[in-house]
């Protein structure tokens, strides 16, 4: 399954320090918050590819040219069967059409012979084959900058790409979706062109191309991870000492490594493997903007109940003195999420 933020969100937002320890238990924490959101909303964000089938004719006591989703919803559709023939796809309505995707319903249109015919038996009878879920919005973050046969899991991207994915990203190279499941520092190939010595106001990394790096993009030289935040041409303005590491002077010359190579999984969400040019587009997949606040936030609250034995009552006496956690901010974004995504109930029989 596909979260919905990924490991460097929650380390942001929670100020987490990267340790293979701390990373192991935030990608647990993501995981169940991003099907927490699922469970709320009473459906699944993220698309995959897949053909799925339904009885006719079925329970829904719905008119005989309409085929409830549930929570099947379609994002869109490429073939459609009943009773092993072939519908044509522009007899097929997907509804509603003002508003969709996602579409709750497939309807055939009444002015042309199209029907749900039936075969030998009304068990798994109609085949929707097509695109679920509720958005495939994506943004191109950047390219690859290795070719990639059918079968290889590593993926290195430039500093575009490397400064907006994360642990948990799900990404599109031409037709194929793959999510990252890891990231390792390659060497980008520039070295430092100035001494850097320890101390925190020492903030500018000096480079022989800027436009090598990218803003928010993490760099490594020597142990001290240093984070982008401004490039004024071949100066980098950085924030000493990220993610837990510890400042340290560094010398003319030293190489400046970045986490751009990318551990995937091949073949997501129901698409096919296939190669991929060293130039090929990265585009990453968006849930919506709220949906991925609110898995965060279960993220970071999962996170912090595992830290604290999952105890909800912070103690500093006995009887009256005991204090809860205040949670009125996460269940507020929760009643935002369920109105914004929420899938609500319908009249079956309509």
């Amino acid at each position: 399954m596909i979260p919905y933020c990924t490991r460097e969100d929650v380390m942001a937002a929670a100020d987490f320090k990267l340790t293979a320890r701390a990373g192991r238990k935030i990608d647990r924490s993501v995981d169940a918050g991003s099907r927490s959101v699922d469970a709320l909303c009473h459906r699944t964000f993220y698309p995959q590819y897949d053909t799925r089938k339904w009885d006719w004719p079925n329970g829904q006591y719905a008119r005989p040219w309409r085929l409830w989703l549930d929570d099947n919803e379609l994002i869109s559709l490429t073939a459609v069967s009943s009773g092993g023939t072939v519908i044509p796809m522009d007899t097929v309505l997907l509804e509603p059409n003002t508003s969709g995707p996602p579409y709750n319903r497939v309807d055939l249109d009444i002015s042309t012979t199209s029907g749900w015919i039936g075969g030998s038996t009304y068990q798994q009878d109609i085949h929707l084959t097509g695109l679920y879920g509720y958005t495939d919005d994506h943004t191109t973050v950047g390219v690859a900058t290795t070719a990639l046969d059918a079968v290889q899991t590593t993926l290195t991207v430039n500093g575009e790409a490397s400064a907006q994915l994360g642990v948990g990203s799900l990404l599109r190279l031409d037709g194929e979706r793959m999510l990252v499941a890891g990231r390792s520092q390659t060497d980008t190939g520039q070295t430092l062109a100035a001494d850097m010595d320890n101390h925190a106001k020492s903030v500018t990394v000096t480079v022989a191309s800027g436009a090598a790096f990218a803003e928010d993009e993490a760099i490594l030289i020597g142990g001290e991870r240093m984070l982008i935040v401004d490039i004024a041409g071949n100066a980098l303005i950085v924030k000493r000492a990220w993610d837990g590491s510890a400042s340290a002077p560094h010398s003319t010359g030293a190489a400046i490594y970045a986490p751009r190579t990318l551990t995937v999984t091949r073949a997501a969400c129901g698409s096919i493997a296939s190669t991929h040019t060293d130039s090929a587009v990265v585009e990453r997949w968006d849930p919506p903007p709220l949906v991925r606040q609110l898995a965060i936030a279960e993220a970071i609250v999962t996170a912090g109940m595992e830290h604290s034995a999952y105890s909800q009552v912070l103690r500093s006496g006995e009887g009256d003195t005991e204090r809860r956690k205040d949670l009125s901010g996460i269940k507020g974004l929760r009643a935002q999420v369920y109105d914004a995504h929420g899938r609500k109930a319908r009249l079956r029989g309509v």
